[in-house]
């Protein structure tokens, strides 16, 4: 049998990782009697971990949540995770940022020295193109505002312009809120409009809720019913709900793939030989995409489609406008 220490680490390794746990079922996976089980649980509780007991014979335990916040327990992974992403969380633009690095601080300092080693190593920075403007700051409170009215299922209520503290004189927007996600260092809520009757993406950092909650409501399904792919769409100005871009071509590049390869982001990218590549890529008009390649400085043949060949046209007869302008 294991010692007392290591059986009541075992226990309540168990109790995290799943909903319920009958009582005999927990007896069997720490190999001791349903008597022991319940003294150990007795243990826990006394250490602060509200764990909640179903009576009669197949009575079983729940590790609930309580009011204050008792040690937690980590396996290796579920540590590595939790430093990976306070490291993420300070650079979030949600003015948790020193927080986050405090917490950072507190889980690796109980960290055996194991593990420490592992998550030293990570070094987790976002690295900015030069001249790249971060982020506008998302308050806290207003993360937590929105954040709990998508859990509640309530309207929520806000003013919403640049910069605005909530005074603004023009009706509050009312909204269904759905999802919050993050684009571009950017944080979104992906809504359903009441007023204008459909979706709408709103910026974060332009919402001052109201302090009043709303009725509540029963969700409605995004369009097209996959989240990514409606956020992708109404950023990439596509129509369809499919996430793609509105514009997409093929063309060839008088350059090796290897050139092109840290330079194409979403694009498809395929070598020909070693002076030429297959190049599949989308933008949101087709001048756009013409412009788009001809960033990669370097001959081009297309392949398809018309449209994009047309682009190219237009493109060419812009710049010699505006190089004769100059």
């Amino acid at each position: 049998m294991a010692s007392t220490s290591a059986r009541l680490l075992s226990l309540l390794s168990l109790l995290q990782s799943r909903r319920d746990w009958p009582g005999a079922v927990l007896a069997d996976r720490l190999e001791v009697s349903p008597r022991t089980v319940r003294r150990d649980v007795d243990r826990l509780r006394e250490l602060g971990y509200p764990i909640a007991a179903a009576k009669g014979p197949d009575g079983g335990y729940r590790l609930g949540a309580g009011s204050e916040l008792p040690p937690l327990l980590f396996d290796d992974d579920q540590a590595i995770a939790v430093a990976v992403a306070l490291q993420s969380a300070a650079t979030a633009g949600t003015g948790v940022e020193e927080a986050a690095l405090r917490a950072l601080g507190t889980v690796r300092q109980v960290m055996p020295s194991r593990l420490r080693r592992r998550v030293d190593a990570i070094r987790v920075r976002v690295i900015e193109p030069v001249g790249a403007r971060p982020g506008p700051q998302v308050s806290t409170a207003t993360l937590l505002a929105v954040g709990e009215a998508i859990r509640a299922e309530q309207v929520l209520r806000f003013s919403y312009g640049a910069g605005d503290t909530g005074g603004s004189q023009d009706p509050p927007r009312r909204v269904e809120p759905h999802h919050l996600v993050t684009w571009g260092r950017r944080w979104y809520l992906v809504a359903f409009d009441l007023d204008r009757d459909d979706w709408r993406t709103f910026r974060v950092d332009r919402i001052a809720p109201r302090s009043n909650p709303g009725p509540r409501f029963t969700p409605r399904a995004v369009p097209g019913g996959d989240l990514a792919a409606y956020v992708s769409s109404r950023f990439r100005g596509s129509t369809d709900g499919s996430g793609e871009w509105p514009c997409r071509g093929e063309v060839v590049v008088h350059r090796a793939a290897a050139a092109l390869e840290p330079f194409v982001g979403d694009a498809e990218l395929a070598p020909i030989d070693d002076d030429h590549c297959r190049l599949t890529l989308g933008a949101w008009s087709w001048v756009a995409l013409a412009s788009r390649i001809t960033g990669f400085d370097a001959e081009v043949e297309v392949i398809g489609p018309p449209e994009l060949a047309d682009a190219f046209r237009a493109l060419a007869a812009r710049c010699e406008r505006a190089a004769g302008a100059s």
